[in-house]
């Protein structure tokens, strides 16, 4: 892997889609006038975070000529963005497309949709079932949608199956506002998650997230890209958009999992059985060679 990695830290406009559109072949040519090989956009960057009754309004399908012309412009350099993509049998997800040589290469459909404090993700849209590593020319890429990366089995299924690099897309609004230290609650949990993401997966970790304001939330940027050995590499100003650029490379992957081989002794295997157990699944522990466990006692 060696490519210039383009992180569009942007000010989506709410439930306006053909204006974001816009906006992203502007963010777009200023990547391609950087060099860049890797573009990433925010989470629901084409449509804005906090559409609530709108969300089914606002969504399309993934032939949508909108669509189709943003991802005409991934010829030459990889894209990701994300929309609220109406599926045939017309559920809705919040979606991060992957678009290389023109076509769309995957399609990660968020899985961990937050429904706690602001959020009412749960509410509007259907989750998605599974964690891919797309196969690109650049790479392999894991794609983790902002609460994604909060379930470390997300980060882990990317980094057993090969990820060089995990995308984060983010609409993360401040929190903890109220707090004495010097940066928001919210920023310090991200900077230590996305510091760990990297340390434990010995990844490439790129965090993207929005900025401005929407429906009274203020979102906090501070886009960053950190090393395989959990160091930030570099970091967007927060608050303002800002196109943040830096070089991704094999090699600190490399020496970071040579360093420490945690690849090497994972035991998937082992997790195996132990799910099993806690799901009291039989045909998988039989698969696995162990015993059926005995029935739980009835709960009163």
């Amino acid at each position: 892997m060696d490519c210039l990695a383009a992180l569009c830290q942007m000010r989506p406009a709410l439930g306006d889609l053909d204006r974001n559109l816009e906006a992203h072949f502007e963010w777009l040519d200023r990547a391609a006038g950087a060099g860049a090989g890797l573009v990433l956009f925010p989470e629901l960057s084409l449509t804005g975070y906090f559409l609530r009754d709108l969300t089914q309004e606002i969504a399309v399908g993934l032939d949508d000529p909108r669509v189709r012309r943003l991802v005409a412009r991934s010829k030459e350099r990889s894209i990701v963005f994300g929309l609220v993509e109406e599926s045939r049998d017309h559920r809705y997800y919040n979606s991060a497309v992957f678009a290389e040589d023109g076509e769309i290469k995957h399609v990660h459909r968020k899985v961990h949709l937050p429904d706690y404090g602001i959020f009412e993700e749960g509410r509007y849209f259907a989750s998605g079932d599974r964690f891919e590593v797309v196969d690109s020319k650049l790479g392999r890429f894991g794609i983790l949608v902002c609460e994604d990366a909060w379930h470390l089995s997300a980060g882990w299924l990317h980094f057993l199956d090969g990820a060089d690099a995990l995308l984060v897309p983010c609409a993360s609004p401040a929190r903890g506002v109220d707090t004495d230290g010097p940066e928001l609650s919210s920023e310090t949990a991200w900077r230590t998650l996305t510091a760990a993401l990297a340390l434990f997966f010995q990844s490439w970790v790129l965090h993207c997230n929005r900025v401005g304001f929407e429906d009274g939330a203020m979102y906090w940027g501070a886009s960053s890209v950190v090393t395989p050995f959990g160091q930030r590499a570099a970091e967007a100003a927060g608050e303002h958009e800002e196109l943040l650029l830096h070089r991704l490379s094999s090699d600190p992957t490399r020496r970071a999992r040579m360093f420490t081989p945690l690849r090497r002794d994972a035991r998937p295997d082992l997790v195996r059985r132990h799910l099993a157990r806690l799901l009291e699944d039989p045909d998988a522990l039989k698969a696995a060679g162990d015993e059926a466990p005995a029935s739980r006692p009835a709960q009163d």
